[in-house]
């Protein structure tokens, strides 16, 4: 897959919904009730990030989920990108990028959210074919002004923030015009999750799901 048919691909899913949910899930019990609360309150697109030993017994529980869109999150290695291809994976999110994980991801055919910090890395990354990067960490990194100071000399490329995203400041990367959607882990606090809440997650995803970018 070429980084241009992977934009295609990576930008029809930003627009699925205006959030991802970014998830940490430490219990594979947890894994398909989740999924379901986030799909049923309009959240289709799902990143589950390798930060747990499960993380790969998740993305296959949550595919299974109809509606639901498996991604995976906190890519760094080329192994990361192979397991999480054959675990079911539809798309991968990196928190920064190398060209040895570039080539992983192309090799592997999995769409995939390049993650830049600045202009210098998304300019990189525009020129191997990347018109669709993620923004980390983004309020580490000055936020929504930030972002849109990328967006004066780089306009041909769309963002997802990601990294201190939350309901308090959501809107100001969403009016952004180089915003396709932004991720973000308050859509499923960790709380709610070992609660077995699946109807506050539901309803924190419907409130979610009803924001609007550009």
């Amino acid at each position: 897959m070429t980084p241009e048919e992977a934009c295609i691909e990576t930008e029809a899913l930003c627009r699925r919904a205006p959030v991802i949910p970014v998830l940490v899930v430490d219990d594979v019990a947890h894994a398909r009730p989740l999924a379901e609360a986030l799909v049923a309150g309009g959240l289709p697109a799902l990143e589950v990030t390798l930060r747990t030993p499960v993380a790969l017994e998740v993305i296959r529980e949550m595919s299974q989920v109809e509606g639901g869109i498996v991604g995976v999150g906190t890519l760094v290695t080329p192994k990361d990108v192979e397991n999480a291809r054959k675990a079911g994976a539809k798309f991968g999110v990196t928190p920064g990028c190398t060209d040895l994980l570039l080539d992983a991801v192309e090799a592997n055919d999995l769409p995939t959210l390049p993650g830049s910090a600045t202009t210098s890395e998304a300019l990189k990354l525009l020129e191997r074919g990347y018109t669709v990067q993620k923004f980390f960490p983004a309020e580490a990194n000055g936020g929504a002004k930030a972002l849109a100071s990328i967006g004066g000399p780089l306009p041909q490329i769309r963002f997802c923030p990601t990294g201190g995203v939350s309901m308090k400041n959501v809107n100001d990367y969403l009016k952004l015009s180089n915003v396709l959607c932004c991720g973000g882990s308050w859509v499923a606090p960790k709380d709610l999750v070992l609660a077995g809440d699946w109807k506050a997650i539901e309803e924190l995803a419907r409130e979610a799901a009803q924001l609007s970018a550009g």
